[in-house]
């Protein structure tokens, strides 16, 4: 019996430092020991570095998706927004479909994905899809980098199959980086499936209050006595972000722009950070377009050709019956420091290379 167990744990120490795949490459800090707590009663899988948390798989019940939530720097600084999940006084009480790190779309054969839960936590939309966590097929901590496949489901209203998913999460330490990679293959079944060109996705996050861009005007925030509250002169005190594109377009200029990467820079306090998401050369209509708002949410979105070129352009992109799409995304979160061009590039570089046989 203990021969056995041996057996399963070198097959396991093998498969993280060489990849899930034969001849997939790993990167490595010998300092960093990342394991999983799984938590599944409580719908979720902490993943934690070094003892830290870094972020949690979850599927609640009452978002309609599955998200990372929330995600932090290595310093424990938590990125994403915590409304509606976990609100934060001072910060904005919007689109609540908006939570955590996630990957949808808004028109999959006229079910949206995307805005589904905008009404709030809980509130499914007359016609919101919905991604169903199947299962976990894989676990495996290691040094350096470990990773989580999981399978989902994509349902209409009646809780029929549009979409098989199966997902690779790939978490990866490296000093005071953190970086995800996920790779998600979505899959039709007997049927042709449509996704219609629309702004509202794909692979987004939505960020802290710090993060987003200084604005004017009204603005809706989560008020001390744990209440959403209209405040007319907004205060843009401590909020740093801008964002920078692999293109050299910056600021509010990035939406409807496409590029190979996206830096979103600023501070949270002290702490200099930069949160940066890749595209990859594989995945379709690369370089994609970027739905990057001032707001908060920061997202790739490779289909929404029509609102993105103002109708000039369209693709109206659809997988045939029984066939697949990949979707690879790469997310680099660093602390202490903003990234600047020739780091990045390095690390989408990798990322290009790691992924290129998939």
């Amino acid at each position: 019996m203990k021969k056995s167990i041996s057996i399963v744990l070198l097959t396991v120490i093998f498969a993280v430092s060489y990849g899930t795949k034969p001849g997939k490459k790993v990167q490595k800090d010998q300092g960093s020991k990342i394991e999983f707590i799984n938590k599944t009663s409580d719908n979720r899988i902490d993943v934690m570095i070094d003892g830290k948390l870094f972020t949690s798989y979850c599927w609640p019940d009452n978002v309609f998706k599955p998200i990372l939530y929330p995600v932090l720097t290595s310093a424990g600084t938590e990125i994403t927004r915590g409304f509606p999940i976990k609100p934060k006084t001072g910060e904005r009480a919007d689109h609540p479909h908006h939570t955590g790190m996630w990957l949808t779309y808004g028109n999959v054969n006229g079910y949206d994905f995307w805005n589904n839960g905008s009404k709030g936590l809980g509130k499914q939309n007359d016609n919101g899809g919905v991604i169903k966590h199947i299962r976990v097929d894989e676990l495996s901590g290691g040094i350096g980098e470990g990773y989580i496949v999981t399978v989902e489901s994509w349902t209409d209203k009646s809780g029929e199959e549009l979409l098989s998913e199966r997902t690779e999460y790939h978490f990866i330490a490296k000093g005071s980086t953190r970086i995800i990679d996920r790779v998600t293959t979505l899959k039709a079944g007997d049927k042709e499936v449509s996704m219609p060109d629309t702004k509202e996705g794909m692979f987004g996050i939505r960020v802290a209050r710090q993060l987003e861009l200084a604005s004017e005007g009204d603005i809706t925030l989560y008020s001390a006595d744990g209440h959403p509250e209209k405040v007319k002169e907004m205060s843009n005190e401590g909020i740093s972000g801008n964002y920078r594109s692999s293109e050299g377009v910056t600021g509010l200029d990035v939406w409807g722009t496409r590029a190979k990467w996206m830096d979103l820079y600023g501070n949270i306090g002290d702490e200099k950070i930069s949160l940066v998401i890749c595209d990859h050369p594989k995945n379709p209509c690369y370089p994609t377009y970027w739905h990057a708002r001032g707001y908060g949410l920061f997202s790739a979105n490779p289909f929404g050709w029509n609102d993105f070129t103002k109708g000039k352009e369209q693709l109206n992109y659809s997988i045939p019956a029984g066939q697949s799409i990949t979707f690879r995304y790469r997310v680099i979160i660093s602390s202490g420091a903003h990234l600047n061009d020739t780091e990045i590039n390095a690390y989408a570089d990798d990322f290009a290379r790691k992924y290129l046989g998939e």
